[in-house]
């Protein structure tokens, strides 16, 4: 389970019978194992923010044409906003795959999602880069108007806010649906917005902890730019994601996909064990019976003269 192994040497196997992991030891695991895959998730994800760091060379190059700057800049945060919808769903797919102990194709299963959900995905991708720039904005007018008119100028900072939060618990379950179903974007939004208020212990766990990590990166960039730029790349954005879909899918599943294979008299596939029984099992799993390898020792051979 570790993420750096030793090959040379193997313990006993796992038995088929041991008990299964829960909680943080199963997240622990799924880590643990994905982890360099998690590496190249965010990796790839991370690509679809280079519209934005194209925007200080536009700058740049357009110093001294104001409009052609601007109109860039523009052109380049439009790319961002529609592409960032597809590129969290694919990554939301590969996500739900690891939670629920399914194989996947990093860029195959990547890419498939960004495809098969890219006309709902831009639109959620869309709204929320607008409500982003709408607490920015909030939270440097308002502040100003308090202190230049009226201190009732906090209580829309207040609403803001607190629509912003909501939004943000909505995206817990939005992609995870997205990818998961075939519900209508009316559904879509119906459910998250529930969900956001049904699973408030679920939905506070994953927001501290993503503030949390958010607050990290920020303190590296300011102190730490060197590392900041180098973990930027390979971790946060995956992690987040991960953390997400491991917290917030088992909710989607008893309260959306559960009762829907209910109503039609099944069970859902993702909670069946597809284990071989013992009829079909062509070889007997040795899991927690074999003896250890131990590493072989390493000593100097005879020299023949």
């Amino acid at each position: 389970m570790g993420l750096f192994k030793n090959y040379e040497s193997t313990g006993a196997g796992i038995s088929k019978d041991a008990p299964k992991k829960k909680g943080f030891a199963l997240f622990w695991d799924i880590f643990c194992r994905k982890f360099w895959k998690l590496i190249e998730i965010n990796f790839i994800y991370m690509i679809f923010f280079l519209p934005l760091l194209f925007i200080f060379p536009a700058l740049s190059l357009f110093k001294n044409h104001y409009y052609a700057a601007m109109t860039s800049s523009v052109l380049l945060i439009l790319v961002f906003m529609v592409l960032i919808g597809p590129a969290t769903a694919g990554m939301t797919k590969i996500m739900r795959k690891f939670v629920i102990n399914k194989h996947s194709f990093i860029m195959q299963d990547f890419f498939k999602g960004f495809k098969e959900n890219f006309k709902k995905s831009v639109i959620i991708g869309f709204l929320d880069c607008l409500v982003v720039i709408s607490a920015y904005a909030a939270l440097n007018v308002y502040p100003v108007l308090a202190v230049q008119q009226s201190k009732a100028m906090y209580i829309p900072l207040v609403i803001t806010f607190s629509l912003f939060l909501v939004i943000i618990m909505m995206n817990h379950y939005i992609y995870l649906m997205l990818t998961a179903t075939n519900l209508s974007m009316k559904n879509l939004f119906k459910n998250s917005f529930a969900l956001a208020f049904v699973a408030m212990k679920q939905n506070l766990l994953v927001f501290i902890i993503g503030v949390a990590l958010i607050a990290l990166m920020v303190v590296l960039f300011i102190y730490f730019m060197p590392v900041f730029f180098l973990l930027i790349a390979f971790f946060p954005a995956a992690l987040i994601c991960l953390i997400n879909c491991f917290v917030c899918y088992p909710v989607i599943q008893k309260y959306v996909i559960n009762p829907y294979y209910t109503s039609i008299g099944e069970i859902n596939p993702e909670l069946l064990d597809d284990t071989p029984t013992e009829e079909e099992r062509i070889f007997e799993d040795m899991g927690g019976k074999e003896k250890p390898v131990e590493k072989r020792k390493k000593g100097k051979g005879k020299r023949i003269s």
